[in-house]
């Protein structure tokens, strides 16, 4: 069997428009037969584009919002699960924490133990051969949950002697820190003078940590 070619030429285009121009609107049965299919092609894309615009693009927009929903729930969830699997070490972890918290603050003194303190300072200082020019302590800065307190030093002695003050000062059992350290040498041979900032710091008692966490909330307002 032979399958013969149909060509450009061999259609008849006059005709089909004819078919067209000559159809009647109110007998649609007695249509040739293109004219009928391109107007039902032309009504189901209609059909195709009504429902695209009035139901499919806001349902595909709903669908893709619960799509990205379904991700963050999804994400949400495997954190949390990720959490619960991992809540004992975070116990242990807050404990561990909480432990070290309590050893840090127990190096801090209380108002009672400054004045104590401060003597510990001066007699580390003496007791390595030093002269103090200069022991102020300055005015106390509240923090958080601490007190900050500078005293400025100014000490004269050896270069030995200001690294023996410094060993001393990190062994005492509260915290004390040397800052704005300078070193100079004073005009008699062989001494030096040393100007620094030394800071110590105490936690806050119960009235304090009252009154400094109604001040946060007031400065919050």
């Amino acid at each position: 069997m032979s399958v013969q070619k149909i060509s450009l030429s061999d259609i008849d285009f006059r005709s089909i428009v004819d078919d067209f121009r000559l159809m009647n609107p109110n007998d649609p049965g007695s249509w040739p037969l293109i004219p009928k299919v391109t107007v039902l092609i032309g009504l189901f894309v209609v059909i195709l584009l009504a429902g695209w615009w009035f139901v499919w693009s806001d349902q595909l927009a709903e669908l893709d919002t619960k799509q990205h929903e379904e991700g963050t729930l999804k994400q949400q969830y495997l954190d949390k699960k990720r959490q619960a699997v991992n809540l004992d070490l975070y116990i242990q972890q807050l404990a561990e924490i909480d432990r070290s918290f309590g050893a840090l603050l127990k190096q801090l003194p209380d108002k009672s133990e400054i004045e104590a303190l401060l003597i510990e300072v001066n007699q580390a200082g003496l007791g390595r051969g030093l002269q103090f020019e200069l022991f102020k302590p300055g005015q106390e800065s509240i923090k958080d949950f601490y007190a900050e307190l500078p005293i400025t030093v100014r000490i004269n002695g050896s270069y030995h002697d200001f690294g023996a003050f410094a060993a001393d000062i990190a062994k005492l059992p509260r915290i004390v820190t040397l800052n704005n350290i300078s070193i100079a040498p004073v005009k008699d041979g062989g001494v030096l003078s040393l100007d620094a900032t030394t800071k110590t710091f105490r936690y806050l008692d119960e009235a304090e940590m009252a009154k400094q966490k109604k001040a946060a909330q007031g400065a919050k307002k």
